[in-house]
Protein backbone atom coordinates (compact mmCIF):
# COMPACT_ATOMS: atom_id res chain seq x y z
CA UNK A 1 0.00 0.00 0.00
CA UNK A 2 0.94 3.32 -0.65
CA UNK A 3 1.25 5.62 1.98
CA UNK A 4 1.01 9.36 2.25
CA UNK A 5 4.29 10.63 3.22
CA UNK A 6 3.65 12.43 7.06
CA UNK A 7 6.34 14.40 8.67
CA UNK A 8 6.07 14.07 12.28
CA UNK A 9 8.98 15.16 14.82
CA UNK A 10 8.13 11.92 16.82
CA UNK A 11 6.46 8.67 14.94
CA UNK A 12 4.85 5.66 15.69
CA UNK A 13 5.20 2.32 13.96
CA UNK A 14 1.76 0.98 12.37
CA UNK A 15 0.55 -1.82 13.43
CA UNK A 16 -0.84 -4.80 11.13
CA UNK A 17 -3.91 -4.17 9.80
CA UNK A 18 -7.40 -5.19 10.91
CA UNK A 19 -10.41 -7.21 8.58
CA UNK A 20 -12.64 -4.97 10.12
CA UNK A 21 -15.48 -4.02 7.47
CA UNK A 22 -18.33 -1.54 7.87
CA UNK A 23 -21.31 -2.08 6.27
CA UNK A 24 -23.05 0.56 4.50
CA UNK A 25 -25.25 2.52 5.97
CA UNK A 26 -29.44 1.45 5.44
CA UNK A 27 -30.89 3.15 2.63
CA UNK A 28 -33.74 3.58 5.01
CA UNK A 29 -32.57 4.02 8.26
CA UNK A 30 -34.70 6.07 10.00
CA UNK A 31 -33.10 9.35 11.10
CA UNK A 32 -35.45 10.62 13.35
CA UNK A 33 -36.79 8.46 16.40
CA UNK A 34 -40.13 8.50 18.23
CA UNK A 35 -40.63 11.89 20.15
CA UNK A 36 -40.36 11.77 23.62
CA UNK A 37 -43.36 14.09 26.18
CA UNK A 38 -41.71 17.01 27.16
CA UNK A 39 -38.99 17.76 24.27
CA UNK A 40 -41.56 20.31 23.29
CA UNK A 41 -38.89 23.20 23.21
CA UNK A 42 -35.78 23.13 22.49
CA UNK A 43 -32.80 23.73 25.02
CA UNK A 44 -30.89 26.90 24.50
CA UNK A 45 -27.60 26.26 22.70
CA UNK A 46 -24.87 26.00 24.68
CA UNK A 47 -21.45 27.34 24.38
CA UNK A 48 -19.44 24.76 22.64
CA UNK A 49 -15.67 26.46 23.51
CA UNK A 50 -13.83 26.87 26.49
CA UNK A 51 -13.63 30.92 27.40
CA UNK A 52 -9.99 30.92 26.27
CA UNK A 53 -7.93 30.75 22.99
CA UNK A 54 -9.55 31.36 19.52
CA UNK A 55 -12.90 29.86 20.30
CA UNK A 56 -13.38 32.15 23.69
CA UNK A 57 -16.17 34.39 23.54
CA UNK A 58 -13.65 37.62 23.79
CA UNK A 59 -11.86 36.13 20.64
CA UNK A 60 -14.87 36.25 18.85
CA UNK A 61 -15.86 40.00 19.70
CA UNK A 62 -12.64 40.95 18.65
CA UNK A 63 -12.77 38.48 15.31
CA UNK A 64 -15.75 40.25 14.02
CA UNK A 65 -13.83 43.67 15.11
CA UNK A 66 -11.00 43.79 13.14
CA UNK A 67 -11.48 40.40 10.51
CA UNK A 68 -14.47 42.54 9.30
CA UNK A 69 -16.35 39.50 8.59
CA UNK A 70 -19.66 40.79 7.47
CA UNK A 71 -22.06 44.00 7.72
CA UNK A 72 -24.10 41.88 10.29
CA UNK A 73 -21.44 41.32 13.16
CA UNK A 74 -21.75 44.94 14.06
CA UNK A 75 -25.24 43.99 15.69
CA UNK A 76 -23.92 40.63 17.34
CA UNK A 77 -20.85 42.84 19.13
CA UNK A 78 -23.74 45.23 20.03
CA UNK A 79 -25.74 42.62 21.72
CA UNK A 80 -22.20 40.95 23.30
CA UNK A 81 -21.24 44.07 24.58
CA UNK A 82 -24.98 44.92 26.38
CA UNK A 83 -25.23 41.85 27.85
CA UNK A 84 -21.70 42.01 29.15
CA UNK A 85 -22.30 44.93 31.35
CA UNK A 86 -24.61 43.43 33.80
CA UNK A 87 -27.98 43.33 32.13
CA UNK A 88 -29.37 40.57 33.83
CA UNK A 89 -32.77 41.13 33.43
CA UNK A 90 -32.59 40.41 30.21
CA UNK A 91 -32.02 36.95 28.66
CA UNK A 92 -29.60 36.82 25.52
CA UNK A 93 -30.02 33.69 24.09
CA UNK A 94 -31.77 34.10 21.24
CA UNK A 95 -35.61 33.85 21.13
CA UNK A 96 -36.68 29.29 20.07
CA UNK A 97 -39.82 29.08 17.93
CA UNK A 98 -42.46 27.09 19.84
CA UNK A 99 -43.12 23.33 19.10
CA UNK A 100 -45.96 21.34 20.35
CA UNK A 101 -44.14 17.94 22.04
CA UNK A 102 -45.24 16.10 18.68
CA UNK A 103 -43.30 17.85 16.16
CA UNK A 104 -39.81 17.67 17.57
CA UNK A 105 -38.40 14.91 16.33
CA UNK A 106 -35.32 13.27 17.79
CA UNK A 107 -32.04 11.83 16.45
CA UNK A 108 -29.69 9.37 16.97
CA UNK A 109 -26.00 9.67 18.00
CA UNK A 110 -23.71 10.81 15.76
CA UNK A 111 -20.90 7.72 14.80
CA UNK A 112 -17.12 8.19 15.28
CA UNK A 113 -13.90 6.33 14.48
CA UNK A 114 -11.56 5.41 17.22
CA UNK A 115 -7.72 6.57 16.48
CA UNK A 116 -6.89 3.94 18.34
CA UNK A 117 -2.97 5.46 18.18
CA UNK A 118 -1.02 7.22 15.81
CA UNK A 119 -0.20 4.62 13.11
CA UNK A 120 -2.57 2.41 13.52
CA UNK A 121 -4.20 0.72 10.72
CA UNK A 122 -7.47 -1.22 9.83
CA UNK A 123 -8.63 -2.49 6.98
CA UNK A 124 -12.47 -1.53 5.47
CA UNK A 125 -14.00 -2.02 1.75
CA UNK A 126 -16.00 1.38 0.61
CA UNK A 127 -15.79 0.06 -3.17
CA UNK A 128 -17.62 -3.57 -3.87
CA UNK A 129 -14.07 -6.13 -4.41
CA UNK A 130 -11.40 -3.81 -2.77
CA UNK A 131 -10.21 -2.65 0.23
CA UNK A 132 -9.11 0.40 1.48
CA UNK A 133 -6.92 1.27 4.38
CA UNK A 134 -7.50 4.08 7.29
CA UNK A 135 -4.60 5.07 9.11
CA UNK A 136 -4.58 7.10 12.43
CA UNK A 137 -2.46 10.06 11.73
CA UNK A 138 -2.96 12.20 14.99
CA UNK A 139 -5.26 11.63 18.12
CA UNK A 140 -5.91 15.86 18.66
CA UNK A 141 -7.59 16.12 16.13
CA UNK A 142 -8.66 12.44 15.60
CA UNK A 143 -7.10 12.39 11.84
CA UNK A 144 -7.19 9.72 9.27
CA UNK A 145 -5.75 9.06 5.88
CA UNK A 146 -6.73 7.00 3.04
CA UNK A 147 -4.43 6.19 0.26
CA UNK A 148 -6.80 5.80 -3.09
CA UNK A 149 -9.86 6.82 -1.75
CA UNK A 150 -10.19 8.32 -5.53
CA UNK A 151 -8.57 6.77 -8.63
CA UNK A 152 -6.95 9.12 -10.94
CA UNK A 153 -9.79 9.19 -13.78
CA UNK A 154 -12.08 10.51 -10.55
CA UNK A 155 -9.51 12.86 -9.78
CA UNK A 156 -9.49 14.34 -13.24
CA UNK A 157 -12.98 14.30 -13.87
CA UNK A 158 -13.47 16.60 -10.93
CA UNK A 159 -10.79 18.89 -12.10
CA UNK A 160 -12.86 19.02 -15.28
CA UNK A 161 -15.99 19.92 -14.16
CA UNK A 162 -14.94 22.66 -12.03
CA UNK A 163 -12.98 23.70 -14.93
CA UNK A 164 -16.23 23.73 -17.20
CA UNK A 165 -18.08 25.47 -14.21
CA UNK A 166 -15.96 28.08 -13.42
CA UNK A 167 -13.68 29.34 -10.70
CA UNK A 168 -13.48 32.42 -8.39
CA UNK A 169 -11.18 33.73 -6.43
CA UNK A 170 -11.82 32.18 -2.63
CA UNK A 171 -11.00 35.56 -0.84
CA UNK A 172 -13.14 38.96 -1.13
CA UNK A 173 -11.95 42.19 0.56
CA UNK A 174 -14.24 43.75 2.61
CA UNK A 175 -16.53 46.71 1.62
CA UNK A 176 -16.65 50.24 2.58
CA UNK A 177 -20.08 49.97 3.67
CA UNK A 178 -18.53 48.01 6.57
CA UNK A 179 -16.01 50.80 7.78
CA UNK A 180 -19.03 52.61 7.65
CA UNK A 181 -20.98 50.77 9.75
CA UNK A 182 -17.65 50.12 12.07
CA UNK A 183 -18.01 54.12 12.65
CA UNK A 184 -20.90 54.22 14.13
CA UNK A 185 -20.75 51.48 17.44
CA UNK A 186 -20.45 52.27 20.78
CA UNK A 187 -17.57 50.10 22.11
CA UNK A 188 -15.30 51.29 24.97
CA UNK A 189 -11.33 51.42 24.25
CA UNK A 190 -10.95 50.32 27.39
CA UNK A 191 -12.78 47.35 27.05
CA UNK A 192 -11.25 46.38 23.84
CA UNK A 193 -8.09 46.82 25.51
CA UNK A 194 -8.83 44.57 28.76
CA UNK A 195 -9.99 41.86 26.19
CA UNK A 196 -6.94 41.77 24.08
CA UNK A 197 -4.40 42.12 27.00
CA UNK A 198 -4.37 38.10 27.32
CA UNK A 199 -1.78 38.50 30.29
CA UNK A 200 -3.48 41.52 31.97
CA UNK A 201 0.10 43.14 32.36
CA UNK A 202 -1.77 46.49 30.56
CA UNK A 203 0.45 46.27 27.77
CA UNK A 204 -0.18 45.30 24.23
CA UNK A 205 2.74 42.89 23.46
CA UNK A 206 2.75 42.75 19.47
CA UNK A 207 1.89 38.95 19.68
CA UNK A 208 -1.39 39.69 21.90
CA UNK A 209 -2.23 41.94 18.91
CA UNK A 210 -1.62 39.10 16.44
CA UNK A 211 -3.51 36.15 18.19
CA UNK A 212 -6.43 38.15 18.27
CA UNK A 213 -6.47 39.92 14.45
CA UNK A 214 -5.06 37.09 13.52
CA UNK A 215 -7.43 37.96 10.23
CA UNK A 216 -6.92 41.03 10.25
CA UNK A 217 -9.44 42.77 7.47
CA UNK A 218 -8.87 39.81 5.11
CA UNK A 219 -5.24 40.51 5.16
CA UNK A 220 -2.51 38.07 6.83
CA UNK A 221 -1.04 40.22 9.70
CA UNK A 222 2.81 39.63 10.63
CA UNK A 223 4.59 42.03 13.19
CA UNK A 224 6.15 43.84 10.79
CA UNK A 225 2.65 45.10 9.51
CA UNK A 226 1.26 46.17 12.84
CA UNK A 227 4.56 48.20 13.62
CA UNK A 228 4.65 49.44 10.08
CA UNK A 229 0.67 50.27 10.85
CA UNK A 230 1.90 52.08 14.83
CA UNK A 231 4.13 53.86 12.65
CA UNK A 232 1.82 55.17 10.00
CA UNK A 233 -1.43 56.15 12.83
CA UNK A 234 0.95 57.38 14.97
CA UNK A 235 -0.27 55.11 17.66
CA UNK A 236 3.14 53.86 19.15
CA UNK A 237 5.55 57.22 19.81
CA UNK A 238 7.87 55.41 21.42
CA UNK A 239 8.40 53.10 18.63
CA UNK A 240 9.01 49.91 21.04
CA UNK A 241 5.74 48.02 19.50
CA UNK A 242 4.13 47.86 22.81
CA UNK A 243 1.13 49.94 23.44
CA UNK A 244 -0.38 50.98 26.78
CA UNK A 245 -3.41 51.73 27.81
CA UNK A 246 -2.96 55.21 27.23
CA UNK A 247 -1.54 54.95 24.11
CA UNK A 248 -4.34 53.00 23.01
CA UNK A 249 -6.89 54.84 24.23
CA UNK A 250 -5.31 58.23 22.21
CA UNK A 251 -5.70 55.62 18.54
CA UNK A 252 -8.72 56.83 16.44
CA UNK A 253 -9.91 53.22 15.36
CA UNK A 254 -10.65 55.45 12.25
CA UNK A 255 -7.60 55.93 11.22
CA UNK A 256 -6.81 51.61 11.43
CA UNK A 257 -9.41 51.63 8.89
CA UNK A 258 -8.25 54.53 6.37
CA UNK A 259 -4.67 52.95 6.70
CA UNK A 260 -6.08 49.61 5.73
CA UNK A 261 -7.74 50.74 3.01
CA UNK A 262 -4.68 52.92 1.58
CA UNK A 263 -2.51 49.55 1.20
CA UNK A 264 -3.59 47.41 -1.87
CA UNK A 265 -3.24 44.05 -0.68
CA UNK A 266 -1.44 41.51 -2.97
CA UNK A 267 -2.20 38.27 -3.05
CA UNK A 268 0.60 36.87 -0.92
CA UNK A 269 -0.71 39.29 1.48
CA UNK A 270 -3.97 37.54 1.80
CA UNK A 271 -5.28 34.58 4.44
CA UNK A 272 -6.03 32.38 1.71
CA UNK A 273 -4.76 32.39 -2.02
CA UNK A 274 -6.85 30.34 -4.29
CA UNK A 275 -9.51 29.52 -6.41
CA UNK A 276 -12.55 27.77 -6.19
CA UNK A 277 -16.28 26.17 -7.15
CA UNK A 278 -19.04 24.27 -5.89
CA UNK A 279 -19.82 20.84 -7.30
CA UNK A 280 -23.43 19.62 -6.80
CA UNK A 281 -23.33 15.87 -5.59
CA UNK A 282 -27.14 15.26 -4.74
CA UNK A 283 -29.70 13.62 -7.20
CA UNK A 284 -29.43 14.02 -10.74
CA UNK A 285 -25.32 15.04 -10.24
CA UNK A 286 -22.70 13.04 -12.43
CA UNK A 287 -22.67 9.53 -11.75
CA UNK A 288 -19.41 9.91 -10.30
CA UNK A 289 -19.95 12.58 -8.15
CA UNK A 290 -22.63 10.39 -6.38
CA UNK A 291 -20.47 7.38 -6.30
CA UNK A 292 -18.21 9.37 -4.10
CA UNK A 293 -21.06 10.84 -1.75
CA UNK A 294 -21.56 7.26 -1.77
CA UNK A 295 -18.56 6.47 -0.28
CA UNK A 296 -18.11 9.34 2.12
CA UNK A 297 -21.60 7.85 3.03
CA UNK A 298 -19.91 4.52 3.88
CA UNK A 299 -16.69 6.27 5.44
CA UNK A 300 -18.52 8.12 7.90
CA UNK A 301 -21.43 5.71 8.88
CA UNK A 302 -23.76 9.05 9.08
CA UNK A 303 -27.31 8.57 8.33
CA UNK A 304 -27.66 9.46 4.74
CA UNK A 305 -30.27 12.56 5.91
CA UNK A 306 -26.68 13.91 7.16
CA UNK A 307 -24.43 13.39 4.84
CA UNK A 308 -27.07 14.20 1.51
CA UNK A 309 -28.03 17.45 3.28
CA UNK A 310 -24.58 18.97 3.99
CA UNK A 311 -22.52 20.96 1.70
CA UNK A 312 -21.47 20.54 -1.95
CA UNK A 313 -17.86 19.56 -3.02
CA UNK A 314 -15.59 22.51 -2.84
CA UNK A 315 -13.04 22.10 -5.33
CA UNK A 316 -9.92 24.30 -4.87
CA UNK A 317 -7.04 25.52 -7.27
CA UNK A 318 -3.70 26.81 -5.60
CA UNK A 319 -1.65 28.15 -8.47
CA UNK A 320 2.08 28.67 -7.54
CA UNK A 321 2.57 31.14 -4.56
CA UNK A 322 -0.90 29.60 -3.36
CA UNK A 323 -1.49 28.84 0.39
CA UNK A 324 -3.94 29.21 2.83
CA UNK A 325 -3.24 30.40 6.74
CA UNK A 326 -3.99 28.25 9.84
CA UNK A 327 -7.61 28.24 10.50
CA UNK A 328 -10.42 25.86 11.68
CA UNK A 329 -12.82 24.87 9.58
CA UNK A 330 -16.17 25.24 11.87
CA UNK A 331 -17.05 28.40 13.88
CA UNK A 332 -17.98 28.42 17.30
CA UNK A 333 -21.82 28.57 18.12
CA UNK A 334 -22.86 31.46 20.99
CA UNK A 335 -26.19 33.05 21.60
CA UNK A 336 -25.38 35.42 19.16
CA UNK A 337 -24.56 32.65 16.19
CA UNK A 338 -26.54 30.09 14.00
CA UNK A 339 -25.36 27.42 11.74
CA UNK A 340 -25.54 28.38 8.28
CA UNK A 341 -27.01 25.40 6.92
CA UNK A 342 -29.76 25.04 9.11
CA UNK A 343 -30.78 28.84 9.52
CA UNK A 344 -33.69 28.93 7.36
CA UNK A 345 -35.12 26.69 9.77
CA UNK A 346 -34.74 27.98 12.98
CA UNK A 347 -36.79 30.48 12.70
CA UNK A 348 -34.88 32.59 14.86
CA UNK A 349 -33.35 36.23 14.71
CA UNK A 350 -29.63 36.19 15.26
CA UNK A 351 -27.15 38.51 13.68
CA UNK A 352 -24.12 36.38 12.78
CA UNK A 353 -24.16 32.56 11.01
CA UNK A 354 -21.29 30.55 11.46
CA UNK A 355 -20.23 26.88 9.21
CA UNK A 356 -20.93 24.15 11.37
CA UNK A 357 -18.88 21.13 9.86
CA UNK A 358 -18.72 18.01 12.21
CA UNK A 359 -16.23 16.57 9.47
CA UNK A 360 -13.72 17.66 6.90
CA UNK A 361 -12.99 14.59 4.19
CA UNK A 362 -10.21 16.28 1.92
CA UNK A 363 -9.29 14.53 -1.46
CA UNK A 364 -6.12 15.16 -3.07
CA UNK A 365 -6.61 15.53 -6.75
CA UNK A 366 -3.16 16.07 -8.12
CA UNK A 367 0.80 15.47 -7.31
CA UNK A 368 2.45 18.72 -6.69
CA UNK A 369 5.61 19.33 -7.38
CA UNK A 370 6.58 21.70 -4.62
CA UNK A 371 5.17 22.40 -1.69
CA UNK A 372 1.39 22.49 -0.70
CA UNK A 373 1.31 19.89 2.23
CA UNK A 374 -1.36 19.97 4.78
CA UNK A 375 -0.31 21.42 8.03
CA UNK A 376 -1.37 20.82 11.10
CA UNK A 377 0.63 23.12 13.68
CA UNK A 378 -0.55 21.66 17.33
CA UNK A 379 -1.48 18.07 16.58
CA UNK A 380 -0.75 16.16 19.38
CA UNK A 381 0.55 18.39 21.33
CA UNK A 382 0.34 17.59 25.25
CA UNK A 383 -1.87 21.05 25.32
CA UNK A 384 -3.21 24.38 23.38
CA UNK A 385 -2.53 27.65 24.16
CA UNK A 386 -3.33 30.56 21.77
CA UNK A 387 -0.31 32.50 22.94
CA UNK A 388 1.94 30.15 22.10
CA UNK A 389 1.10 29.71 18.20
CA UNK A 390 3.59 33.08 18.05
CA UNK A 391 7.40 32.43 19.86
CA UNK A 392 10.42 34.74 18.91
CA UNK A 393 8.91 35.87 16.03
CA UNK A 394 7.61 32.42 14.69
CA UNK A 395 4.10 32.46 14.02
CA UNK A 396 2.88 29.03 13.44
CA UNK A 397 -0.11 29.86 11.96
CA UNK A 398 2.03 31.50 8.66
CA UNK A 399 1.72 28.87 6.16
CA UNK A 400 3.83 30.92 3.90
CA UNK A 401 6.57 31.27 6.41
CA UNK A 402 6.84 28.54 8.80
CA UNK A 403 4.82 25.45 7.59
CA UNK A 404 8.22 23.15 8.31
CA UNK A 405 7.41 24.31 12.43
CA UNK A 406 4.05 22.52 12.51
CA UNK A 407 3.83 19.45 14.36
CA UNK A 408 2.39 17.15 11.41
CA UNK A 409 2.62 17.77 7.32
CA UNK A 410 0.43 15.87 5.27
CA UNK A 411 1.90 15.61 1.33
CA UNK A 412 -0.15 15.83 -1.23
CA UNK A 413 -0.79 12.58 -3.00
CA UNK A 414 -3.22 12.14 -5.77
CA UNK A 415 -6.12 10.05 -4.86
CA UNK A 416 -5.18 10.57 -1.00
CA UNK A 417 -8.05 11.20 1.44
CA UNK A 418 -7.73 12.94 5.04
CA UNK A 419 -10.56 13.24 7.22
CA UNK A 420 -10.92 14.78 10.49
CA UNK A 421 -13.56 15.61 12.97
CA UNK A 422 -13.87 19.42 13.40
CA UNK A 423 -15.56 19.01 16.89
CA UNK A 424 -15.21 16.73 20.09
CA UNK A 425 -17.71 14.95 21.51
CA UNK A 426 -20.62 16.27 24.01
CA UNK A 427 -20.48 12.89 25.98
CA UNK A 428 -24.33 12.50 25.01
CA UNK A 429 -23.33 10.92 21.27
CA UNK A 430 -23.61 14.68 19.84
CA UNK A 431 -21.76 17.41 18.72
CA UNK A 432 -19.24 18.87 21.89
CA UNK A 433 -16.68 21.86 22.00
CA UNK A 434 -14.71 22.82 19.13
CA UNK A 435 -11.58 21.08 18.48
CA UNK A 436 -8.33 23.41 19.09
CA UNK A 437 -5.99 21.03 17.81
CA UNK A 438 -7.79 20.75 14.22
CA UNK A 439 -6.25 23.95 13.45
CA UNK A 440 -4.77 23.12 9.82
CA UNK A 441 -3.69 25.31 6.97
CA UNK A 442 -2.42 25.00 3.59
CA UNK A 443 1.46 25.18 2.72
CA UNK A 444 2.87 27.48 0.08
CA UNK A 445 2.76 26.07 -3.56
CA UNK A 446 6.57 26.58 -4.39
CA UNK A 447 6.39 24.24 -7.63
CA UNK A 448 3.21 24.02 -10.19
CA UNK A 449 -0.27 23.38 -9.41
CA UNK A 450 -2.55 21.95 -6.41
CA UNK A 451 -6.07 20.93 -6.65
CA UNK A 452 -8.01 19.97 -3.69
CA UNK A 453 -11.28 18.68 -3.05
CA UNK A 454 -13.42 19.49 0.42
CA UNK A 455 -16.15 17.52 1.61
CA UNK A 456 -17.39 19.06 4.66
CA UNK A 457 -20.53 17.30 7.22
CA UNK A 458 -22.91 19.46 8.34
CA UNK A 459 -24.16 19.20 11.34
CA UNK A 460 -26.15 21.75 13.91
CA UNK A 461 -24.58 21.49 17.61
CA UNK A 462 -28.18 22.09 18.73
CA UNK A 463 -29.70 18.16 18.48
CA UNK A 464 -33.15 19.52 17.83
CA UNK A 465 -32.54 22.03 15.20
CA UNK A 466 -30.48 19.65 13.22
CA UNK A 467 -33.64 17.60 13.50
CA UNK A 468 -36.11 20.13 12.56
CA UNK A 469 -33.74 20.84 9.75
CA UNK A 470 -33.74 17.22 7.99
CA UNK A 471 -37.62 17.13 9.04
CA UNK A 472 -38.28 20.01 6.54
CA UNK A 473 -36.18 19.32 4.18
CA UNK A 474 -37.84 15.70 3.76
CA UNK A 475 -40.88 17.30 3.57
CA UNK A 476 -39.93 19.69 0.80
CA UNK A 477 -38.48 16.71 -0.75
CA UNK A 478 -42.34 14.96 -0.43
CA UNK A 479 -43.83 17.70 -1.83
CA UNK A 480 -41.43 18.61 -4.45
CA UNK A 481 -41.57 21.81 -6.49
CA UNK A 482 -38.74 24.78 -6.81
CA UNK A 483 -38.42 25.20 -2.92
CA UNK A 484 -37.20 21.34 -3.05
CA UNK A 485 -34.31 21.94 -5.76
CA UNK A 486 -30.86 22.37 -4.97
CA UNK A 487 -29.33 25.76 -4.93
CA UNK A 488 -26.60 23.72 -6.82
CA UNK A 489 -28.85 21.82 -9.05
CA UNK A 490 -27.17 24.02 -12.24
CA UNK A 491 -24.48 21.85 -11.93
CA UNK A 492 -26.94 18.84 -13.42
CA UNK A 493 -25.71 20.46 -16.77
CA UNK A 494 -23.14 18.57 -16.32
CA UNK A 495 -24.19 15.04 -15.73
CA UNK A 496 -23.26 13.70 -18.53
CA UNK A 497 -19.50 15.66 -18.80
CA UNK A 498 -17.08 13.21 -19.80
CA UNK A 499 -13.30 13.65 -19.92
CA UNK A 500 -10.64 12.03 -22.01
CA UNK A 501 -8.97 9.98 -19.38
Amino acid sequence: MAATAVQRPEGETAEEASNLHWPLPPEHRPSVLATRPGDGEEAPVRPLCKPRGICSRAYFLVLMVFVHLYLGNVLALLLFVHYSNGDESTDPRPQHHQQSPQSVPTLGPLTRLEGIKVGYERKVQLIAGRDHFIRTLSLKPLLFEIPGFLSDEECRLIIHLAQMKGLQRSQILPTEEYEEAMSTMQLSQTDLFQLLDQNHDGQLQLREVLAQTRLGNGRWMTPENIQEMYSAIKADPDGDGVLSLQEFSNMDLRDFHKYMRSRKAGSTELVRNSHHTWLHQGEGAHHVMRAIRQRVLRLTRLSPEIVELSEPLQVVRYGEGGHYHAHVDSGPVYPETICSHTKLVANESVPFETSCRYMTVLFYLNNVTGGGETVFPVADNRTYDEMSLIQDDVDLRDTRRHCDKGNLRVKPQQGTAVFWYNYLPDGQGWVGEVDDYSLHGGCLVTRGTKWIANNWINVDPSRARQALFQQEMARLAREGGADSQAEWALDRAYSDARVEL
